[in-house]
């Protein structure tokens, strides 16, 4: 009785310890999501404009190879945003799921996939799995950087106005992890290029504006060069968007995971301590059973003697 005792006692010590190393991860996924939100709202002024001037280019220029889809695509590439570290719940599984849904659908419509990945935790499952990775980013998954968005931007761009003799690609979807709430994060997949602008509501307008006429644009040299030049940095800049709202997600995700392991490891704790409690109560029974059958016995063998 007194081993099993021991191995009680010592479970409840680790599941302590445990719960501590969980809790301060909470405490810290708590403060960086803090971080990441403002880092996106920070980002969503500069976004708004940059969607609303390729918005006004696009109504003026309807044949830009940016904006106009292949006749008969036949390779797209595939940005995967997974995260650095686990510990996270389910946000890279939900991610990667989605990536093969993705992948599945683009191959069945006759195209070749190409898939480029964000995070560590993307890459060890593919290279695991021996899937072929077209280019990889690690390391900043926590905190991007407009930097990191432009180095990723830059090489899909690359590739999709490459011909497709040499490897080019004629469309490039985003699959990323959209923060929605604390308790909400939902991964997606979007189609970036070619483009799809979205429209506008009418209500969401007279919202941020007012009653104030939308702005006019006059172009210099021409729309079409402008669009060749902003088109680039709108595109960096949706990836951008996408690596803040990952990283805000992903604390997000981490924060739950480690709330619900602290919350196991105390309802833990107190289980294995109300079995430790049984085991000494009776452990001490047994000791005290043991005592009276003594001295029953001893009383019984002085009265013989008598």
């Amino acid at each position: 009785m007194g081993a099993q005792l021991r191995v009680y006692r010592r479970r409840i010590r680790s599941t302590k310890s445990m719960a501590k190393i969980t809790r301060a991860m909470e405490l810290i996924a708590t403060t960086r999501i803090t971080k990441a939100q403002r880092a996106a709202e920070a980002a969503g002024p500069y976004a708004r404009e940059i969607t609303r001037a390729v918005s006004a280019l696009a109504s003026r220029v309807t044949d830009h190879p940016l904006l106009t889809e292949a006749e008969n695509p036949t390779r797209a590439a595939v940005l995967v945003i997974t995260s650095d570290k686990g510990l996270a719940g389910a946000f890279s599984t939900n991610v990667l799921k989605e990536a093969d849904s993705l992948t599945q659908l683009l191959r069945e419509q006759g195209k070749e996939v190409l898939t480029y990945m964000v995070g560590r935790k993307g890459v060890g499952f593919y290279k695991f799995r021996d899937r072929p990775l077209e280019a990889q980013w690690e390391g900043f998954t926590e905190r991007p950087t407009y930097a990191h968005a432009q180095e990723i931007g830059s090489a899909l761009m690359e590739k999709f106005s490459a011909d497709a003799a040499d490897g080019g690609v004629d469309e490039i979807h985003v699959v990323s992890t959209e923060f929605v709430s604390m308790l909400t994060q939902r991964a997606g997949a979007v189609r970036a290029l070619p483009l799809e602008v979205e429209e506008v509501d009418s209500s969401e307008l007279e919202a941020v504006h007012g009653s104030e006429p939308l702005p006019l644009y006059e172009f210099e040299p021409s729309a079409e060069e402008v669009l060749d030049q902003l088109l680039p940095q709108y595109v960096v800049n949706r990836i951008y968007f996408s690596l803040l709202e990952s990283s805000a997600s992903q604390q997000a995700s981490r924060r739950a995971a480690m709330k619900a392991a602290t919350d196991n490891a105390e309802e833990l704790a107190k289980n294995l301590t109300r079995l430790a409690n049984q085991a000494r109560q009776a452990e001490i029974t047994n000791e005290l059973s043991e005592i009276v059958g003594g001295a029953d016995a001893l009383a019984a063998a002085s009265a013989g003697s008598e």
